[in-house]
């Protein structure tokens, strides 16, 4: 027996991975995380697998579902949404595994801001511009940021940030930002990128907030920052150079 953590991806059901699919296929029981799950995705679980909602569940109710799981000897798909290393809460659930002895492995998947990036036909990392993606969050409700990861300090590298769980703390990821970005650097927050009713709104620094609010986005939401995402100038990646060799494409 065995507990699948799968990354269902960020909302399409076909984003999902090969492997996580086939796991939810053949796994007798089903624990998804409800609010961001495609309901697709859930109804590939066998007919008569024993398929639960976690939304309105708490992590010892979660682990006795797994615990009665493996009591039985059923597999169990543990479905997060985007990829479970990103904001997944998986490390508590795999630490009360480790103290059960009952084992599990993790299956990764497509996170929310490559998603965004591909919807907007955009890549994070472009030579001379940004090579850096920072992913990170604000601390509204959730828990505090360690020392060192507040927006200023990452804000300093200039690096392309990709901001989770903080549309409704835009207000101060703006005030942090501005003095180091500048008010005129390019933000789009994306709103249940890749689901059906998906939104973008482009804009700056120093007018985000007021067409974000225009749109009543409230959960679920990428915050993108950076110089990446307003087409700046810059050169060719030294990757496909006519003068570029490496041991695939060795010199005359």
């Amino acid at each position: 027996m065995t507990v699948h953590f799968i990354g269902a991806g960020p909302g399409a059901p076909d984003l999902i991975t090969v492997r996580g699919l086939n796991l939810i296929r053949r796994c007798p029981v089903c624990l998804y995380a409800g609010s961001l799950v495609p309901a697709e995705i859930v109804a590939e679980a066998p007919k008569g697998a024993r398929v639960l909602d976690t939304a309105p569940m708490h992590l010892d109710e979660i682990v006795a579902e797994m615990k009665a799981a493996h009591a039985a000897g059923h597999d169990v798909a543990r479905v997060h949404s985007g990829d479970p290393s990103i904001y997944g809460a998986i490390a508590e659930q795999m630490r009360r595994l480790d103290q059960l002895g009952i084992p599990y492995d993790v299956t990764p998947g497509v996170p929310a801001f490559a998603a965004a990036a591909a919807a907007l036909s955009t890549e994070l990392t472009l030579p001379d511009v940004s090579q850096t993606i920072v992913v990170t969050r604000t601390a509204v409700r959730s828990s505090a940021m360690p020392a060192g990861e507040d927006l200023t300090s990452l804000g300093r590298s200039g690096a392309t940030l990709a901001i989770h769980l903080s549309v409704n703390n835009l207000k101060t990821v703006v005030d942090e930002l501005t003095p180091l970005y500048g008010a005129d650097c390019p933000v789009v927050v994306a709103y249940r990128v890749s689901w059906p009713d998906q939104d973008f709104v482009s804009g700056t620094l120093a007018d985000i907030r007021a067409k974000v609010k225009a749109k009543g986005f409230t959960r679920t939401a990428l915050i993108l920052v950076g110089r990446v995402l307003d087409g700046a100038d810059f050169t060719d990646s030294r990757l496909y150079a006519a003068d570029h060799t490496h041991v695939l494409r060795p010199g005359a």
